[in-house]
């Protein structure tokens, strides 16, 4: 499964040398496979990028999970089930050695086809959204159990289909998008103790908004229009409201952008472009949140890369393909240029649909 392990381990050649060569503190990686019902978990050597199937791995999940969240304790996994036959959450804990053990029973949203999670820095909130039943599902979670329950009023209805979601580092604003196939929209919603209120929506000026993100400090958001290859600027108010940057949305090498992805430092913005070719085009990101193409971009994937994630050091960037072969990619990520490296590839047998890391 690995195919440049070689090249990796000249860094660190073995286990004994870890502590000679940069830091012993594992990252453990989690990517959700729905066609298996399952979730793959790696073990992430910090210091070389090399990812190692966990014992146990691949675990059992519920019906077509689709996607994951982390709670910032370490000590919870939650899984989106969006199949029929089950539309609910499955809490798993986490072991010190990054295995998973299911909690049982699980949590129904109220809606279905759940296939969107997100979560508040403070590891308060669960937000769920429901493709299948336009709504938003919200839960409290028990910070001993990990349990979840409902907040009053939840689900909370939406206007549109969700295809993203992402909530704003303060946790005060939520953002929906929606539109696939269509004019794309993004629904604004504020949240106090986990209750949704709608503020209202803005245009992307584009279609299909599958990706969204946003900056570190608050301060922007950028959505991906795949459907009109295109990348949507807005400042974000100081009451969550969305105002187009000028020159939004911009194009150029962009075909079918799907995800987006920002580095921690808040520099560099990633797009992954969802072609057979696949690419991720990269931008710096100006105090005034404009973006300009870096002169190395774009950067060759495999085929079909739908979405990315950064480990928590920012010294790796990991891209899931969904192409003919379904794939973890793993490059370098120069933290002071923001160029990308290739560094290995893993076969996931099925497509993935999510990642996440954990210290």
């Amino acid at each position: 499964m690995l195919r440049k392990a070689a090249a990796l381990l000249i860094t660190c050649a073995g286990i004994a040398m870890w502590t000679a060569c940069g830091t012993t503190s594992s990252h453990y990686v989690y990517a959700t496979i729905p066609q298996a019902n399952q979730i793959l978990a790696y073990r992430e050597d910090p210091n070389s990028g090399v990812l190692t199937a966990l014992p146990g791995s691949p675990f059992a999940a519920g019906s077509a999970a689709q996607a994951l969240v982390l709670h910032p304790s370490n000590k919870f996994l939650y899984v989106a089930n969006s199949g029929s036959t089950d539309n609910n959450i499955s809490l798993f804990t986490i072991a010190s050695g990054g295995a998973l053990t299911e909690v049982t029973p699980r949590t129904a949203t109220g809606g279905t086809a759940p296939t969107l999670l997100t979560m508040d820095a403070a590891g308060g909130f669960l937000y769920v959204g429901n493709a299948g039943s336009n709504s938003i599902s919200v839960f409290s979670i028990d910070s001993s159990s990990g349990a979840l329950s409902p907040v009053s009023g939840s689900p909370f209805p939406i206007g549109i289909s969700a295809i993203s979601m992402k909530l704003s580092p303060s946790g005060n604003f939520l953002y929906v998008g929606g539109g696939a196939g269509s004019p794309g929209l993004i629904e604004i919603f504020t949240v106090n103790a986990g209750v949704l209120a709608a503020v209202g929506s803005v245009s992307t000026d584009g279609t299909s908004p599958y990706g969204l993100v946003i900056d570190p400090t608050g301060t922007f958001l950028y959505a991906a229009n795949q459907g009109s290859n295109s990348i949507a600027e807005f400042s974000i108010g100081s009451d969550g409201s969305l105002a187009p940057l000028s020159g939004s949305p911009i194009g150029g090498s962009l075909t079918a952008p799907i995800a987006l992805l920002i580095d921690p430092s808040g520099e560099f913005l990633y797009v992954a472009n969802d072609t057979s070719s696949g690419t991720l085009a990269a931008y710096t990101i100006d105090s005034g949140g404009g973006l300009t193409v870096l002169t190395k971009s774009p950067f060759r994937t495999g085929a079909n890369p739908n979405f990315l994630v950064t480990d928590p050091s920012g010294k790796y960037l990991l891209v899931g393909t969904q192409g003919s072969s379904a794939e973890i990619q793993v490059f370098g990520l120069s933290q002071s240029d923001g160029t990308l490296s290739s560094l290995a590839s893993y076969s996931t047998g099925n497509t993935p649909t999510s990642i996440v890391v954990m210290q």
